[in-house]
């Protein structure tokens, strides 16, 4: 009796068929692992955000006299930027306020905005082109019972017992060990 190693050919087929099975499965593992694995890292750098925000909401507390004047060297704006930023451009970082590098490598900074109209004049003030200044403000109470929610104040209602509250965006970059880079804007509100 001759043999024609049909049952060889076979094996062979079937074994190059679960090599190649093997290799898919473990590039699917290794795949969803990478993916796991930097949405794990997506997620301390927003994490380690929220000390960016603390520490640039801790700084504009401690500097309220000098809120209405823009401080670059501390990554201050006192007024909002005229065309939308590209975050994604070092030089709009160049003025920034690197808080550190936290133990997970997360490399935090800041920029403040404060959103008035006109740079370096006070919330209340005149612009230098002459027109009154324009910024994101907080309701005090009044004098006359505040309106019901949802209701505004009429014209001509009385002024405010206290300043009001002037809001701020905060922008915070962390940038990551794994080239992972976070950006998270927080609106704050400060009274003068």
């Amino acid at each position: 009796m001759r043999q024609r190693g049909a049952v060889l050919f076979i094996s062979l087929i079937v074994l190059v068929a679960m090599t190649l099975a093997g290799i898919a499965i473990m590039r699917s593992v290794d795949t969803a692992t990478l993916i796991a694995g930097n949405l794990a890292f997506k997620q301390a750098t927003i994490q380690s955000s929220d000390n960016g925000v603390e520490q640039a909401f801790q700084w504009m507390l401690a500097n309220r006299p000098a809120l209405p004047t823009t401080n670059l060297t501390t990554g201050y704006y006192s007024a909002r930027p005229g065309a939308a930023p590209d975050w994604n451009d070092p030089l709009t970082w160049a003025s920034a306020v690197t808080v550190g590098t936290d133990a997970a490598g997360n490399t935090t900074s800041y920029l403040i905005h404060r959103m008035c109209d006109c740079p370096d004049t006070p919330y209340n003030g005149t612009c230098a082109g002459g027109g009154a200044q324009q910024c994101a403000l907080t309701t005090a109470a009044t004098t006359a019972p505040p309106p019901a929610e949802g209701d505004s104040f009429a014209v001509g209602a009385p002024g405010f017992l206290e300043d009001p509250k002037v809001y701020y965006r905060v922008t915070v970059r962390t940038q990551g060990p794994r080239n992972t880079t976070s950006y998270v804007q927080s609106m704050v509100a400060v009274a003068l």
